[in-house]
């Protein structure tokens, strides 16, 4: 199989690591089957899209609306060379999966609106709500109207641009998942996590501004609370329907 292409921005070794792992879990993928790139250590290769069957850029501290002052040095170099990529994956329509910072990167990059004025959401779980554009999606069809997913972000999607197209939406973040062109997906929401992954997340950005480090054992109980399934899902259907045989 081509493998996919798989992008980090984690610095924290523990939750960079188990967020691979989850892609690989629930991608149903194997180390052989990928190309990971932790683009806060090391650039983003010069790379032909036909050497793989897909990209999934993960999610991290980092945010794309952060003013340029700000941003460490490999935010700013990582930025630039996704947007070489973007141009890649829209000229080409090529398979893409942006989890978390990946719909902002790309929103940004078509020309949305991404800040932290509105629709910021806290570390935990949030109903998800698909639209009516779903019903025909390959990575949507029959799965339940609404369903409960992992969140946590400080920014998010003011707007949208107009050749987009609304997946979900939650009553607290209007842009939950978009679609651009026929193969390139992004959300706000995480496919990749599992409960095991959402409480390490708590302890690890425990004093990162996600939330008050005096409430990370009640996040933890409401953590537990849910069954979340149908994201890993999701990220299930993506890499089935893209994979290529080399």
């Amino acid at each position: 199989m081509k493998p996919f292409l798989i992008l980090q921005l984690r610095p924290e070794d523990e939750a960079s690591d188990n967020e691979f792992s989850a892609f690989l879990k629930y991608g149903g993928l194997s180390e052989k089957d990928v190309h990971r790139v932790r683009m806060e250590k090391d650039s983003i290769p010069n790379i032909d899209l036909k050497d793989y069957s897909g990209i999934i850029l993960g999610g991290g501290p980092s945010n794309v609306s952060d003013k340029a002052e700000i941003k460490k040095d490999y935010e700013k170099r990582f930025e630039h060379e996704l947007n070489k990529l973007f141009d890649m994956v829209f000229k080409n329509d090529f398979p893409f999966l942006g989890v978390c910072y990946g719909i902002g990167a790309v929103n940004k990059f078509k020309g949305g609106v991404v800040s932290k004025e509105k629709y910021s959401e806290p570390v935990g779980t949030v109903e998800i709500e698909l639209t009516e554009n779903s019903k025909d999606d390959d990575l949507l069809k029959e799965l339940p109207e609404k369903f409960m997913a992992y969140c946590g972000h400080k920014e998010a999607c003011q707007s949208i641009p107009e050749d987009s197209i609304l997946l979900a939406q939650s009553s607290t973040c209007p842009y939950q998942m978009v679609k651009f062109k026929n193969n390139i997906y992004a959300m706000q929401f995480h496919t990749e996590l599992d409960e095991e992954g959402i409480l390490l997340r708590i302890e690890v950005y425990k004093n990162y501004g996600y939330y008050s480090p005096e409430d990370a054992d009640v996040l933890v109980k409401k953590a537990k609370q849910y069954d979340v399934i149908v994201p890993n899902q999701i990220l299930k259907r993506f890499v089935e329907k893209y994979k290529v045989e080399s």
